[in-house]
């Protein structure tokens, strides 16, 4: 399937990351932590990602953030894909000579996404 560029000009990447350490963390000031950026900055992203999912995605719960259904869908869909493209940006997949994570590598990272609920 060809990318179509439109889509991604309309949408930034860099929000996907942001939503994974807010459901990796359970929080929007320890996303801000972990990221090195403001609350502010990770709130308007999330605000941006519930309009375009058109879903709450978190649920205040406590002192912490419960991931939607929606947003536990993104989450095992979105992971894997970003340590592929993690493994890209730094070469050890290159390197190694593989491009994909072996099918442990993302059973273990969707193991990781469903402790994270």
């Amino acid at each position: 399937m060809p990318i179509d560029q439109t889509i991604f000009h309309k949408f930034d990447l860099n929000s996907l990351v942001t939503f994974l350490v807010v459901y990796q963390e359970k929080g929007v000031s320890r996303a801000a932590k972990t990221l090195k950026v403001t609350q502010p900055a990770v709130s308007n992203v999330l605000g941006k990602l519930r309009a375009k999912f058109n879903d709450p995605l978190f649920i205040p719960c406590g002192r912490v953030l419960r991931p939607t259904h929606k947003a536990d869908l993104i989450a095992e869909v979105l992971a894997p894909a970003m340590i592929i493209v993690q493994e890209l940006i730094t070469q050890d997949s290159i390197d190694k000579g593989t491009v994909c994570p072996t099918t442990q590598q993302m059973k273990d990272e969707m193991s990781a996404c469903q402790e994270n609920k």
